[in-house]
């Protein structure tokens, strides 16, 4: 059944991994545009990894044992290297934070995406928050989706979710393009590079491994679920393709503006 997901989903991900956005982040600035609309897609893939955890574990007091322990097992696994992985000074940061950290370092605005997180921990709500941080209008309708499954509250969807609309879908064409900027760039591209190194090393192999079985888990048997989760995967690699159409637009109108303001 992962095989059918797959086969059902190719022409999405096929769409994703071409995408035309990579080709244009050959400078710094593009580079910038691009991790300023990404950084809501790492910020909302921490919080589906936070759901599964605490649908599939015990996160309360009293304690007690939950759910399938071949599942609280993978996801507990998950957690910890998504959560507290090594920077690249030895250093523990979540993904989420040594992406920020990357950004700063390349330059771009963590304003917005720091806003947005501490207006929702002030208690606001989503809209709330998008809108004192000016968040792109794909961004939001990217964040909707997800927590649109999330609140559906079918550890299968949301199993599916974080497994096929992970961040491995960056082609390998992006690597050499950070690789280059990086050599161009040393001081202000290197933490980026570790970032997408570390996934590789980490996410790309052995968690999504972890992932497949766990969504293989909850899905069981039951043709309903197997079903159910396709949809969720078709719909979040659609969010992806939105959300790089408009970092690619954005780019697009900067290299416009640039041209115009050299001639």
């Amino acid at each position: 059944m992962i095989e059918k997901i797959n086969q059902e989903a190719a022409h999405l991900k096929s769409q994703i991994v071409n995408h035309k956005v990579y080709a244009q982040i050959s400078d710094l600035p593009a580079l910038r545009i691009f991790m300023e609309h990404h950084i809501y897609a790492v910020w909302d893939f921490m919080s589906l990894l936070k759901a599964l955890q605490i649908n599939l574990t015990c996160t309360t007091l009293p304690w007690f044992p939950v759910g399938n322990s071949k599942t609280r097992q993978l996801i507990n696994e998950i957690v910890a290297g998504e959560e507290s992985d090594l920077d690249a000074d030895g250093g523990i940061k979540s993904h989420f934070e040594l992406y920020l950290d990357a950004m700063e370092q390349v330059g771009a605005n963590t304003k917005p995406i720091s806003t947005f997180i501490d207006t929702l921990q002030k208690g606001a709500t989503f809209q709330e928050a998008y809108a004192k941080a000016q968040v792109p209008s794909a961004a939001q309708k990217f964040m909707d989706s997800t927590f649109a499954v999330i609140n559906a509250g079918k550890n299968h969807a949301t199993a599916a979710a974080f497994t096929f609309g992970r961040e491995d879908l960056i082609p390998n064409m992006f690597h050499t393009m950070v690789n280059d900027l990086n050599s161009k760039h040393p001081a202000q591209v290197t933490i980026f590079k570790y970032y997408l190194d570390r996934h590789i090393e980490v996410d790309g192999d052995h968690h999504s491994h972890l992932a497949l079985t766990m969504t293989s888990e909850l899905c069981g048997t039951e043709d309903k679920a197997w079903n159910e989760a396709s949809d969720v995967v078709k719909e979040a690699l659609q969010q992806r393709i939105n959300l790089w159409d408009a970092a690619l637009l954005e780019i697009e109108r900067l290299s416009e503006t640039t041209v115009s303001l050299q001639a």
